[in-house]
């Protein structure tokens, strides 16, 4: 079998949980959208790139990028329609760069992959920032294997 090619995301996601008002976590169902089918929402719904251009940003066959928007689009709408949350987590891919939230304020923002060297945040120029591309990562190898893919940064 041919193993699966690794799908270039730019950043990683901001957020990686949302849920419908009102209703407690433990009574939700949820609905997982790996970390490439958020990269292909982004590009083709947030940015409205053409697929043909998305996909070439995400290093992948148009074809393929055409089914990873299909499956984030029915996983998104199962969990609108039927009142589920979604988490963003699993797949393969590599991050482009990285996003880095600050502790104190809550500021966040993007750096390239090779740019940290400057971690004072731009909102109140603290040092107490984290990686949250790292802090998905470490989170995610704890539950390597649900996809059955790993993360790589």
């Amino acid at each position: 079998m041919k193993p699966r090619k690794k799908r270039d995301v730019l950043f990683p996601p901001g957020i990686q949980y949302f849920k419908p008002q009102g209703i407690p976590v433990d009574n939700l169902s949820t609905v997982f959208v790996t970390v490439d089918e958020y990269e292909a929402i982004r590009l083709a719904d947030y940015e409205k790139l053409k697929h043909e251009e998305a996909a070439k940003q995400m290093n992948i066959s148009r074809p393929t990028f055409t089914r990873l928007l299909e499956s984030a689009h029915n996983k998104i709408s199962d969990a609108i329609v039927n009142g589920k949350a979604v988490r963003i987590e699993g797949g393969d891919f590599n991050f482009l760069g990285n996003r880095y939230r600050c502790r104190r304020c809550g500021y966040s923002w993007n750096i390239e992959k090779y740019e940290s060297s400057n971690l004072s945040c731009p909102g109140c120029d603290s040092t107490e920032t984290e990686n949250v591309g790292e802090k998905l990562i470490s989170q995610v190898r704890h539950r390597r294997g649900r996809f059955g893919h790993g993360w790589n940064k």
